[in-house]
């Protein structure tokens, strides 16, 4: 039986299957290729013996479609002679191209109508019955099932079960979608589902995780064609799973911006981050940010990479570079260092949710895509920011949210000069950052992405010429706090919104 939507090299099958002398049975648009191709074979109607009927809703839901892939060869024979049944030993179907084909504004009269019944319900019957049918859902099966027929009289055991396990994953999955169109029909496209159906595709598998005796492999989701696994890589070796982890760190921080930036990451947290007239002046403060954290890091650039970068790039050795395109020139220069791994990025699509495993289940939420305007800030000391440190607080804070929490980022202008992350204590965030800054922090200012629990983190501050800080507030000292900006002369501005990252 030959019903197929995707119909990628079906006749050329089909003539391989037929050159075997299998004969074959099919459905309206798979019958159509068929002729085409000049392939012998009879329509479903003529096994079933009644026309498409219900505007092409009922076609192969008769016994003697699913009596023949049902059938158990060692028990149902009589049973299947008294009916007129013949065995059906192989199933080739794949469904309509529902989530292609559905969009959000569709009215529901045309969503139905893409909703395959006819296809899950052979595909599931062959499945249950692999114990003597084959079915096949993918076109990249239908070598194997030809080599197997023709070099075994059949397909084996273990081939059968295999693609009875494929064609299961598919029917979940298909069901999933639909399931998902009517949940966000109904409910919106933000939801929480009641059930949670993620299918996700083995992407390849890497070298070894976080550390050498760990395994690894890279799932993609079914509908994935964002970020790091629609990339294209020009060179390097394979991403490892830390590269990944980098690089998408480096590529959403980089995302933030639509001015020219540049972002390099280093164990997941930006190390050096900036905003300029042209990228290659955003590259060349994002390195000067911290040049010690960025050696073996990942850089992300959001526009293409030019020749003066490429030229300082060959100069010093990183892991992964990422960018929407590199020039001509710049690709021959980086050709030069093998090892680095060059991503062309497709264009950025913004992520609606984001997943973490924990033992036993999974945490989803929204993505934290805030942006902060200047009349959302609440100045709260008798020192007011200007315009210009207003606006490096609300670049800070645009880059601290993708820093591991607890997170203090100093900046001056576009540019970060010292960040402190991932620390235990507040305090601890505020030392490494005002370390990292050195010379450069007269006239920087701060954001931290919590309240300040005690005033410590302020009067570290004091004396260093920090002239601004931009916090959410929230905490029971925060008069404490204020009170010690005040002192400082220190301007300070609530959010009144967290942006923790763990």
């Amino acid at each position: 039986m030959l019903s197929v939507s995707d119909k990628t090299n079906i006749a050329a099958f089909a003539k391989q299957l037929t050159s075997l002398d299998i004969e074959i049975i099919s459905t309206g648009g798979t019958s159509q290729a068929l002729r085409e191709a000049n392939v012998p074979h009879r329509q479903v109607d003529e096994l079933t013996q009644l026309p498409s009927m219900l505007d092409g809703r009922v076609k192969t839901l008769h016994p003697r479609v699913h009596g023949g892939i049902l059938g158990k060869r060692d028990v149902h024979t009589e049973e299947a002679a008294k009916y007129q049944i013949d065995w059906i030993d192989l199933v080739v179907v794949n469904f309509y191209p529902f989530s292609k084909a559905v969009t959000p504004d569709m009215p529901w009269d045309e969503v139905v109508e893409y909703i395959d019944i006819g296809g899950p319900t052979m595909v599931r019957a062959a499945a249950k019955n692999f114990a003597w049918v084959g079915v096949v859902t993918d076109p990249e099966d239908y070598a194997q099932v030809v080599t197997e027929i023709r070099d075994m009289g059949g397909l084996t055991a273990s081939f059968r079960q295999q693609l009875a396990e494929k064609a299961f994953g598919l029917t979940s999955h298909y069901d999933a979608m639909i399931h998902r169109c009517f949940m966000q029909k109904e409910k919106g496209e933000r939801a929480y589902p009641d059930t949670l159906n993620l299918r996700l595709q083995k992407k390849s598998e890497l070298r070894y995780g976080e550390n050498p005796h760990q395994k690894a492999c890279a799932y993609q989701f079914d509908h994935g064609n964002a970020g790091v696994f629609a990339a294209e890589q020009y060179q390097g070796k394979p991403l490892s799973y830390n590269n990944m982890l980098d690089a998408e760190a480096a590529w959403t921080c980089a995302q933030e911006f639509s001015q020219p930036a540049c972002v390099i990451v280093k164990h997941a947290n930006p190390c050096g981050v900036s905003v300029a007239e042209n990228i290659d002046l955003a590259w060349q403060h994002a390195l000067e940010a911290d040049p010690v954290s960025a050696f073996g890091g990942v850089i992300a650039l959001n526009r293409p990479c030019t020749v003066k970068i490429a030229e300082a790039v060959a100069n010093i050795f990183m892991e992964v570079m990422l960018a929407p395109a590199y020039s001509a020139e710049a690709l021959e220069i980086l050709a030069k260092k093998p090892n680095l791994r060059l991503l062309v990025m497709p264009e950025h699509k913004v992520a609606e949710w984001e997943y973490k495993f924990i033992t036993g289940g999974i945490l989803m939420q929204e993505k934290d895509r805030q942006i902060l305007a200047p009349d959302e800030l609440q100045i709260v000391t008798r020192t007011k920011p200007d315009e210009d440190a207003m606006n490096a607080m609300l670049f800070a804070w645009r880059v601290v949210k993708h820093i591991k929490s607890n997170g203090i980022l100093i900046a001056n202008h576009k540019s970060t000069i010292g960040i402190g992350a991932g620390q235990v204590s507040r305090i601890d965030a505020v030392d490494i950052a005002v370390r990292k800054a050195g010379d450069n922090i007269r006239g920087a200012v701060v954001a931290s992405d919590a309240f300040f629990p005690f005033r410590d983190g302020i009067d570290r501050l004091a004396g260093t010429g920090i002239r601004a800080i931009i916090q959410p507030g929230g905490s029971m000292r925060d008069e404490e706090v204020i009170a010690a900006c005040n002192e400082h002369n220190i301007a300070m501005v609530f959010t009144g919104k967290r942006c923790f990252r763990h």
